[in-house]
């Protein structure tokens, strides 16, 4: 344990960093939060020192578990109250959901049962944090990854009060302002360095759905993730510009990059100043195309995130992350509470909840899972509700609860035969009839859709859309299944356009039959987000997209300012053609004519 983790760390005997030669370097990641800064690069390295790894007396590692437990709160209920976090927000929450994940019972009951079981403290706590990290490897999911991260973070600061010897070093503290670098970064531990000082974060892991995203927001600190040997290529002490809209870095800029990342500031004060006052406009097109503009989300603090982005509701809710942190499956007054909590916080705007969708990569520590060739296309999501229905309805049960009277929407994810979606929808009338002879509140209405992200069942589209009350394309998933290409792999992820005329096909059947039938249709993967995308999705006649926070301004400006009627036209041309090359075609007939992007071109420009 104690050698896997000076590995890890770097600190093994021999081992030398692979810095950089001086040399100017831009390193290509992932957007986490917007924003730019320059300042002088501070490392964070959490170091774990255990010294003992047996115990003598685990009545005496039990108090010093308590003790450490207690400092470590009381740390945190500083944090959360310092002036930086004072003011109420979803970085509030974050922070707050910190906490209660400090404070699981079962997480400290794992650790007390393995220093009953002869470990010291500290070895207890990084077998739990081993254990936690071993069940979560297998989840490519970034949000679910993300989690991980919290958990993390939480482990590092209790051991850093089991022992002080283990806090967070540096080797230098470079003058000026900092940006700071490491591999990952807790939500917590963003705030145990100087603001005054911290103008930047940038990471070798970490996306979009990082809890210290929110908390780096409400500082207005730009991060970027996902940078391939960062470690390796920065020097403490050198000269960093971070510029997180574009999700990039710059490593030791020479003065061109320099006197360009004024500029670009200057661009970025103007275009947060007309995302903010578009927060509160309707996303109606110039010719009069109305679009709902909505969120995905999976948690809490998510969903607080809807007034600030003026989106219209929640278009996905994914249910499944208190299920994936549980060894326990949650029982029903646990979910009951957690989904009371999101209507009550949605107040009033609707919320989407999507089924339990684990299996895959998202592997439930409550179920067995057997190992499988190809996981993406085995035991996963609706084949595990359809197969063990007490899952599946517990879960029903407990959104029945928690709508007490309010409207609920429920959509089932991985259908692939329209008799699967009967199935799912006959268990909820079982659940809708039990509440009914129990004298339970039912919900003022009820609507059950099905999402398309299997293509067997975009050959059967009309009768499921008979069926639905409505749809909802994943397209992520529809995509990768479409072409079998493995979103995750690198050398393939990009080789297939989502705006390629096949897929444009198929996305337009799927909203013909929906329109035939009178039902809504949505999409709710990552092409809902990307304002090009957005506005052909518009073109197909698609009238409703879930997105990410961040992506609902760019997107409504892209709406505001288009002819999406004139667009149809041409993207139905292009659907026609023969070429396969459209994204370009499709950037230059909306720049040319002057409706997208006519303050900030780059919005389509850079949209994939």
């Amino acid at each position: 344990m104690v050698l896997a983790e000076m590995i890890s760390g770097g600190d093994m005997p021999g081992s030398a960093s692979n810095r950089g030669d001086g040399t100017p370097v831009r390193i290509v990641g992932t957007r986490i939060n917007g924003g730019m800064a320059i300042g002088r690069a501070r490392l964070h390295r959490p170091r774990i020192v255990i010294r003992r790894v047996v115990a003598e007396d685990p009545e005496d590692e039990s108090r010093r578990l308590d003790s450490a437990l207690a400092a470590m709160h009381e740390a945190l209920g500083r944090l959360v109250e310092s002036a930086a976090m004072a003011v109420a927000g979803e970085h509030r929450e974050v922070l707050e959901t910190y906490r209660m994940i400090a404070s699981d019972a079962g997480w400290i009951g794992r650790i007390r049962e393995a220093i009953f079981g002869g470990l010291t403290a500290e070895a207890a706590l990084q077998r739990v944090r081993d254990d936690t990290r071993a069940r979560m490897a297998g989840v490519e999911d970034p949000y679910i990854r993300e989690r991980l991260a919290d958990f993390e973070d939480v482990a590092l600061r209790l051991m850093q009060h089991l022992s002080p010897e283990s806090a967070p070093g540096d080797d230098v503290e470079p003058e000026g302002d900092w940006i700071l670098i490491a591999r990952s970064l807790g939500p917590a531990e963003i705030l145990d360095y100087d603001q005054t000082r911290l103008k930047g974060l940038v990471l070798e892991e970490g996306s979009a759905t990082a809890h210290v995203a929110i908390v780096a927001r409400a500082l207005d600190i730009p991060v970027v993730g996902r940078l391939p040997n960062l470690l390796g290529e920065v020097e403490p002490g050198d000269t960093l510009i971070v510029d997180g809209d574009h999700a990039q870095v710059f490593v030791r800029p020479g003065e061109d990059a320099r006197s360009l990342f004024r500029t670009s500031m200057a661009a970025r004060a103007a275009q947060r100043a007309r995302y903010a006052a578009l927060r509160d406009r309707p996303a109606v097109s110039p010719d009069g195309v109305a679009l709902s503009l909505q969120m995905n989300a999976g948690l809490l603090v998510d969903v607080a995130q809807m007034a600030e982005v003026g989106a219209d509701g929640i278009g996905l809710y994914r249910t499944e992350i208190p299920f994936l942190v549980r060894r326990e499956y949650p029982d029903v007054d646990a979910q009951t509470l957690l989904y009371r909590r999101v209507l009550a916080t949605a107040n009033g705007r609707p919320v989407t909840f999507r089924t339990l969708d684990a299996g895959g990569d998202k592997r439930l520590p409550s179920i067995v899972h057997e190992p499988e060739e190809n996981p993406a296309l085995g035991w996963r999501a609706l084949r595990i509700g359809l197969d063990v229905p007490s899952l599946l309805r517990q879960q029903m049960r407990a959104l029945i609860r928690a709508a007490d009277g309010r409207p609920l929407r429920v959509m089932v994810p991985m259908v692939t035969t329209v008799q699967e979606f009967r199935a799912a929808r006959s268990l909820l009338d079982l659940e809708l009839e039990r509440a009914r002879s129990r004298s339970v509140t039912l919900p003022q209405s009820v609507a059950v859709g099905a999402m398309v992200e299997v293509p067997a069942v975009v050959l059967a589209i009309e009768a499921l859309a008979r069926e639905a009350d409505f749809l909802s394309v994943g397209s992520n998933d529809l995509h990768q299944f479409l072409y079998a290409a493995d979103r995750g792999g690198e050398r393939v992820a990009t080789r297939y356009d989502t705006l390629d005329p096949l897929f444009l096909g198929v996305l337009t059947r799927i909203a013909q039959a929906a329109a035939a039938a009178g039902k809504p249709v949505t999409v709710c993967g990552e092409m809902a987000g990307r304002p090009l995308e957005a506005l052909v999705l518009a073109a197909l006649g698609y009238r409703a997209l879930s997105m990410s926070a961040i992506s609902v301004g760019p997107v409504k400006e892209a709406v505001l300012s288009t002819n999406i009627k004139q667009l149809a036209t041409y993207v139905e041309y292009l659907i026609k053609s023969p070429s396969s090359n459209l994204r370009n075609q499709l950037k230059n007939f909306l720049i040319e004519r002057g409706e997208t992007g006519r303050e900030n071109p780059a919005v389509i420009v850079d949209s994939h």
